[in-house]
């Protein structure tokens, strides 16, 4: 196993997405930069769809406006069609995260396509990131179960992968939206798609709906993954997916990294200021339960 892992932050995009509180741009930006102060270099932090859909994103050209550009700060924008790809790479997003969907039950409901619509609109918009000289990622949601067609097949994840890859992606997340997926699935599928795609680079996407996502986290680690998409306070969810609730929280996943030694590069005392510091402005006790139990030893 590698010992450094990168954590890629969530938290202003998949995390506020879902929030019934609305928090202010000014918020937004001042959540973002306690996250940098905390070490994160690179942080999903605008959604560009349209704000009927997401409400909660409806301010992500002001977010990217305003945001400080920093020496080695990565600022993800995540889009789901050419529309928000565009919007995306004129609002100078460091890296663009375009959306696949594994499944049709899902996609129809969360962007309007099937699996291979999505892979065909990102054969589409792809170069227009290469022309630019923007790195390009794909995230394929619902990859280990939609919540109204049931189980995803492997096959599925391997086409939407070899897709993705020959259009240009230099990376694909693997998102468990609804947080379904189990340790043994989960290594299965890296195993699956590694021997059809050598030397992809992954990242894995957990949500803790079900309580598996620290497992499902070092199964990756086990079978050399090297990336993890976390989200401070553990907060989060998708509009589109009845009861997916929040990310796996950042400062669990560190905890539990740190603990067996590996090096991330951000301070855990100060995510878990951050935690509680956003815990305040959305008024409630979010998910993260190491804020609540406290480090060890202490």
């Amino acid at each position: 196993m590698s010992k450094t892992i990168e954590i890629v932050e969530v938290g202003p995009r998949d995390g506020l997405q879902n929030e019934k509180k609305f928090l202010p741009t000014s918020v937004k930006i001042e959540f973002i930069q306690r996250l940098v102060d905390s070490g994160v270099r690179r942080l999903e932090v605008a959604s560009f769809v349209h704000p009927k859909q997401v409400p909660a994103m409806a301010d992500a050209e002001a977010v990217m406006k305003a945001l400080p550009r920093l020496t080695g700060v990565r600022y993800i924008g995540l889009a789901l069609n050419e529309r928000g790809f565009r919007r995306a790479l004129d609002a100078g997003c460091d890296e663009i995260n375009f959306v696949m969907v594994a499944s049709a039950g899902f996609g129809l409901r969360n962007q309007n396509a099937t699996p291979m619509q999505t892979a065909d609109l990102f054969d589409r918009i792809a170069i227009l990131a290469h022309d630019e000289k923007v790195p390009v990622s794909v995230t394929i949601s619902v990859a280990f179960g939609d919540p109204f067609d049931g189980e995803v097949a492997t096959s599925t994840l391997e086409t939407l992968v070899t897709r993705a890859v020959h259009a240009g992606a230099a990376e694909i997340a693997l998102g468990d939206t609804i947080g379904v997926a189990d340790p043994w699935t989960v290594a299965a599928v890296i195993n699956r798609l590694r021997a059809k795609v050598p030397d992809i680079a992954l990242r894995m996407h957990f949500h803790n709906t079900r309580n598996t996502a620290l497992a499902n986290i070092y199964t990756s680690l086990e079978n050399n993954i090297k990336i993890i998409d976390a989200s401070c306070g553990g907060i989060g969810g998708c509009p589109f997916a009845p009861a997916a609730t929040g990310n796996v929280a950042t400062e669990d996943v560190l905890y539990m990294l740190h603990r067996a030694g590996f090096e991330t590069g951000i301070d855990l005392d100060k995510m878990i200021a951050t935690s509680n510091w956003l815990s305040g402005k959305l008024g409630k006790e979010l998910p993260a339960l190491l804020p609540k139990a406290g480090m060890f030893p202490s």
